[in-house]
């Protein structure tokens, strides 16, 4: 559609934007890599529920939840988290207790809780989806000799 920006598998020539999600590795042999777009905010909220924390120790703990997050700069999270501030889903506040110099610390809101429940919704449609994929699959429904 006219406007409409696609996203998802790509592969074939040089020159197009986005994330490539397949590549010709060599002749006949492709790699293809699975990604969960924006699964960086669904972690982070899920961790906030777990306790507040300060931008480094969210950093450092993204890759418990989502392994290719471990790619997420700082400068990334905290404009992250001060969208996800702006619009009411966490708030922070100063902690200056010791050691070191004051950190913001960010905890998730009642806004924040409810968008964390619509983000496993979502991901649990997404589960159902790929395991409907995975199991037809496995079973070789379709496969022609």
């Amino acid at each position: 559609m006219p406007g409409m920006r696609h996203r998802g598998i790509r592969g074939g020539g040089a020159g197009g934007r986005g994330a490539r999600c397949r590549r010709l590795v060599a002749p006949g042999r492709w790699e293809v890599q699975a990604r969960v777009e924006r699964f960086v905010e669904p972690a982070l909220l899920l961790l906030l529920r777990e306790r507040p924390m300060h931008g480094y120790e969210l950093l450092e703990r993204l890759p418990e939840l989502a392994r290719e997050e471990r790619r997420v700069d700082l400068g990334n999270l905290y404009r992250l988290l001060r969208g996800l501030e702006k619009e009411g889903i966490v708030a922070s506040e100063w902690d200056e207790g010791p050691p070191g110099p004051a950190k913001r610390v960010y905890r998730l809101t009642a806004a924040g809780r409810a968008v964390l429940e619509e983000w496993a919704r979502a991901l649990r449609g997404a589960r159902a989806t790929i395991g409907a994929f995975l199991d037809r699959h496995d079973r070789g429904e379709g496969v022609s000799t």
